[in-house]
């Protein structure tokens, strides 16, 4: 009997490990959702257990038996509790931090986990299929520490919590006088128009052939700062899922967090031509200024933002 053996060279993403002094924690995010932490947050840690769940992520034999185990809930807006364990049985209590559930995702490559392996806090660096950069919080690294693989293709969910979120300046108009660039915007613009919405091969050619008809054509142009989708991650290592964005509102519905009423915004942060939107679900707790805010409005938001892989969601990838 023959037995032919197939060699796989699996490699994990690049890992960055932080200390405990350089981690920041989640006294931040807790405080988005309550003032008193030091009363509410053991009081929602022991009503969880009641009720929690083991989310899987990628990791089909999750077990009361492994060394660390994540605990969760089957919720819009939930905790997830990090527990390690011994023989089947909580030994200690690791770490704990709020969470959204999110529909909406983008294919992406993990190029870079920066952890902290004491608390399980994990930002990931992720890659998406148009080459835009996103760092996200990892949900579910605890589940899926071991099994994620350096060039391999994930659908991630991405959400967020916002600790501010306000409907956007309007106000905030560039005027552009330079001649160069309105030749080149207006050429842009006619030349895809004129192409069915696509970006032809030899689009430079023809911009740089591309003469203005009208006087009115060479007109400034003015663009709505307040109408733009922008994205900009952190920029201190480990607290790069701290993040401003820019959106408009897709979608918007009310749910709770522990009795605190909470509205969820579905929020398109990036959209070019030609690349897969990035949307987000945002969770802000319900005020004036959020209840007011609406659909198809542009908003500004400073946004803790969180991703989480799971098997089951890895048939949408692109």
């Amino acid at each position: 009997m023959t037995i032919n053996y197939h060699y796989k060279n699996v490699q994990s993403p690049t890992k960055i490990t932080l200390s405990d002094e350089q981690t920041a924690g989640h006294a931040d995010h807790w405080r988005i959702l309550t003032s008193d932490m030091s009363q509410d947050v053991p009081e929602w840690l022991q009503q969880m257990i009641d009720h929690a769940t083991m989310p899987k992520g990628l990791n089909g034999n999750v077990s009361a038996q492994d060394s660390c185990l994540l605990l969760s809930e089957n919720k819009p807006c939930h905790i997830n509790q990090v527990l390690a364990m011994k023989e089947g049985r909580p030994e200690r209590f690791i770490n704990a931090y709020p969470c959204v559930d999110s529909p909406y995702g983008m294919t992406c490559k993990i190029e870079r986990v920066i952890v902290n392996e004491n608390s399980h806090d994990a930002v990931l660096r992720l890659r998406g299929s148009d080459g835009s950069i996103v760092y996200a919080f990892d949900q579910l690294y605890t589940p899926n520490r071991h099994l994620y693989e350096q060039g391999t293709t994930y659908f991630v969910n991405f959400s967020a919590w916002a600790h501010e979120i306000s409907i956007s300046e309007q106000n905030e108009v560039i005027r552009v006088e330079d001649e160069e660039a309105i030749r080149y915007h207006r050429a842009f613009n006619d030349i895809v128009a004129a192409n069915d919405g696509k970006i032809p091969d030899d689009l430079q050619e023809q911009i740089k052939a591309w003469r203005p008809e009208t006087k009115e054509q060479m007109a400034p142009v003015e663009i709505n700062l307040g109408h733009m989708c922008a994205y900009l991650f952190g920029d201190t290592l480990g607290q790069e899922d701290e993040a401003w964005c820019q959106g408009q509102v897709l979608g918007k519905q009310q749910t709770v967090f522990n009795n605190k009423p909470i509205i969820l915004f579905d929020v398109v942060i990036l959209r070019e031509q030609d690349t897969q939107p990035f949307v987000v679900r945002i969770g802000a707790c319900l005020t004036d200024e959020t209840q007011a805010i609406e659909v198809h409005d542009y908003v500004q938001a400073n946004i803790w933002l969180q991703a989480a892989i799971y098997k089951e969601n890895q048939q949408l990838q692109a």
